[in-house]
């Protein structure tokens, strides 16, 4: 039987590949989620709410900047702002570690999971 992780990671997967149509590294997606540690497992803590700016300085600030270890500058709310496109602006079900992955690409930050 698969782990708590293993569902996650898969419940991720096929949101890529059916409802946005991307490929998806399953290996580094499993890396962000282990990553996120607990939130993931909790209803709230584990979507992104595309609407709030609190929310999303959270993303900017605690992964961006800490956890990727980039500058702030405009380039870091545009990239956040494509990936809220990208996943949907209508999309209610903006999961943090495909958001997180998503911002960890767009960076070209992989080996920081390595």
């Amino acid at each position: 039987m698969a782990s708590k992780l293993e569902q996650l990671v898969q419940t991720y997967v096929n949101e890529f590949e059916n409802n946005l149509k991307m490929k998806v590294d399953k290996d580094l997606l499993t890396k962000v989620a282990k990553g996120l540690g607990p939130s993931i497992y909790n209803n709230d803590a584990s979507k992104v709410s595309g609407s709030d700016s609190k929310e999303l300085d959270t993303v900017k600030n605690n992964f961006l900047i800490k956890k990727l270890g980039l500058k702030n500058d405009s380039k870091l709310d545009d990239a956040i702002n494509e990936v809220m496109v990208k996943m949907g602006t209508s999309n209610r079900n903006k999961y943090r570690a495909m958001v997180y992955y998503l911002l960890v690409v767009e960076f070209n930050k992989q080996s920081i999971y390595n």
